[in-house]
């Protein structure tokens, strides 16, 4: 069963979306005699535009390290640069789009829960994208400053963090050398952030604070909460109401991601849909089965694309099969 929820109920507070769903999801299990404690979302499976496909010819995936920050200094990175084989071929046509992934690594592996430039294929040749160019980074890493000494993660300040920082250490550092000699668009609306967890977070404030750079997030099982600030998002967004910044959001939760003493992410992504909801930005809600993962995410990836760099401009709530 999937739930559409009506443009009437919309405009109901959160909360009373949230009872009118959990009603709908017991009154259809026990009227098909299933127990309320199997009544679960699923978790997405990939698809075939997740997989190969012999008749799609594949983009180009350049690996690169970045080690020169002056924003985040002492740090080093891998990032990959992925270009569709038709752009490779014919740089001079029209301006590509650009997606840049955070956690890069594990977007690009053609093997694991997103498989993006595999999607980016499939979704190219099929015409139900624009061609798009993607830039998957890694967050820094500082390595130990003697001979076997650790080396330290750099994600949570870079990714966690409120403010313009990270949005700036790649508008000024790594994008320009990651795009050189590209032919990428300057329109916000063909520009789009994607991240999950912490990464899904740093997505959404990269636009936030630079509205005239990106114009799409995707954020799965992101970070709402008070790792370092997050949890204001709701507030801001709600203030934002009558001078809103042009954004278009997909937003994706697992029922049952992490509750601890961070926060609640379920509850924290249900309170960021309502004030989009509440300041009128294009944005879709994806409640799924499973937790702190990225698999569902990844399964839904063609969709939040397509429904990213789609011209709906309405906002919709959905949830997968129980």
């Amino acid at each position: 069963m999937r739930v559409r929820i009506s443009p009437l109920l919309r405009s109901a507070p959160a909360v009373v979306r949230t009872r009118w769903l959990s009603f709908t999801l017991l009154s259809s299990a026990v009227l098909l005699g299933v127990s309320a404690s199997v009544c679960a979302l699923e978790v997405p499976q990939p698809g075939p535009d997740s997989k190969l496909q012999p008749d799609v010819p594949q983009g180009e995936v350049t690996k690169r390290s970045f080690a020169s920050s002056q924003i985040f200094p002492g740090t080093v990175r891998d990032y990959w640069v992925y270009v569709p084989k038709r752009r490779a071929q014919a740089a001079q046509e029209r301006p590509a789009n650009l997606l840049v992934f955070q956690d890069g690594g594990g977007y690009v592996k053609p093997d694991g829960a997103a498989r993006a430039t595999i999607v980016l294929d499939n979704l190219i040749a099929k015409g139900e994208l624009p061609p798009t160019v993607a830039v998957f980074v890694n967050a820094g890493a500082i390595p130990g400053a003697k001979p076997g000494a650790a080396t330290r993660s750099n994600r949570s300040f870079e990714y966690d963090s409120l403010g313009d920082r990270y949005v700036r250490f790649l508008l000024e550092e790594l994008l320009p050398e990651a795009l050189a000699g590209l032919n990428i668009t300057a329109d916000p609306a063909g520009r789009g952030m994607v991240g999950g967890s912490s990464g899904g977070i740093c997505a959404f404030t990269a636009a936030w604070e630079r509205p005239d750079q990106f114009g799409k997030v995707l954020s799965s099982i992101g970070s709402f909460t008070n790792i370092r600030g997050g949890y204001d998002y709701p507030a801001l967004v709600r203030k934002s109401k009558s001078e809103p910044k042009g954004l278009r959001v997909w937003l994706q939760e697992g029922e049952s991601d992490v509750n601890n003493l961070f926060g609640h992410w379920p509850l924290s992504n249900r309170d960021m849909d309502a004030a989009l909801e509440f300041a009128g930005y294009p944005h879709h809600l994806e409640m799924t089965g499973g937790g702190h993962s990225g698999q569902a995410a990844g399964a839904l990836l063609p969709e939040a694309l397509r429904w990213l760099f789609s011209s709906e401009k309405s906002s919709e709530k959905s949830t997968a099969k129980p």
